[in-house]
C-alpha cells in the first residue's frame, strides 16, 4: 500500500482560527468533499507454476518411501538441470490406507515437486516429461512477476492521481469554489476482483509420447485506487 499523506490545515490556519475562536468570532468550518478515483490495466501474467507429485502404495512402508524417494530424486534432478525452471520438493506424507474390508492395510507415500519459470514452453514441456516419468500433475497457475506488478502499479498511480485531481476540480467548480488543496489522501494498489488462470489435469500419467500440455497464461487485473479529502477554498452552495 502506498500513503501520501498532507495535514488538512496549514499552521497559518490553525493559528489564524485560534485567535478567532479565543477573539469569540466564530470561524465558519471549511468545506471537505471526499473522492475516489481508480486506474485499472489487465496485465500479462509472465510467471508459471506447476506442481506435480510422487505416489507410491505398498504393504511395506519402506518400500513405498524408497519407491517416492527414488521418483522424486530423479525428477528433481532433470528440474534442476532444465534452464529457467527453479523446483524444491514439499508436502511429504506417509500414511495407511484400507481398501477393502479383511485386506492388510497398505502404506501410501507421497511427495509434492514445486516448479516456476517464466518460459511457459520449456515449463510444459517438463511438466509433460515428468508425467511420462509417473509424476501425477496436481495443478498449474499463472501470475504476475513482482517486477512487472511494480511497474503497472507505478504507471497506475499516476493515472489514478490524476483522476482524481480532475474529479477534486469537478467538485470544486460545482460547490462554486475558487480554488482547492489536497487533503489526506490513500493510495491502494491490489488485484481487480478476477481470478487468476488455473489449470488443474487428472490424476493418470501421461503417455511417453505425449506432446507437451497445451497452456494459455491469460491476464491479470491491476488496480491502483486514490482516496482523499479535497479542502475547498471560498466555496458557497451551488445555485
Amino acid at each position: 500500500m502506498f500513503r501520501w499523506m498532507t495535514m488538512p490545515l496549514s499552521a497559518a490556519a490553525l493559528l489564524a482560527s485560534g485567535a478567532a475562536s479565543a477573539a469569540g468570532v466564530p470561524v465558519p468550518p471549511v468545506p471537505v468533499v471526499t473522492l475516489s478515483a481508480a486506474a485499472t490495466a489487465s496485465i500479462p501474467n509472465d510467471r508459471m507454476y506447476a506442481s506435480l507429485r510422487a505416489e507410491a502404495d505398498h504393504a511395506d512402508p519402506a518400500r513405498a518411501a524408497a519407491d517416492v524417494n527414488a521418483k522424486m530424486a530423479k525428477a528433481l534432478a532433470r528440474a534442476k538441470a532444465t534452464t529457467g525452471i527453479d523446483a524444491k520438493t514439499s508436502g511429504y506424507s506417509s500414511f495407511q490406507v484400507a481398501d477393502k474390508k479383511g485386506e492388510p492395510p497398505r502404506w501410501r507415500v507421497s511427495q509434492t515437486l514445486s516448479l516456476e519459470g517464466a518460459d511457459f514452453a520449456t515449463m510444459a514441456a517438463l511438466v509433460s516429461k515428468l508425467q511420462s516419468e509417473d509424476l501425477l500433475l496436481s495443478g498449474m497457475n499463472f501470475t504476475v512477476s513482482p517486477d512487472a506488478r511494480h511497474r503497472a502499479e507505478d504507471t497506475l498511480t499516476q493515472q489514478a492521481i490524476k483522476a482524481w485531481q480532475a474529479r477534486a476540480q469537478n467538485a470544486a467548480r460545482s460547490f462554486g469554489s475558487e480554488a482547492w488543496r489536497t487533503g489526506r489522501v490513500t493510495i491502494q494498489a491490489g488485484d481487480g476482483g478476477h481470478p487468476q488462470p488455473m489449470y488443474r489435469m487428472a490424476a493418470a500419467p501421461m503417455a511417453a509420447a505425449a506432446p507437451p500440455v497445451s497452456i494459455e497464461g491469460g491476464n491479470t487485473e491491476v488496480t491502483v485506487t486514490v482516496s482523499g479529502e479535497a479542502v475547498l477554498e471560498g466555496a458557497h452552495a451551488p445555485k
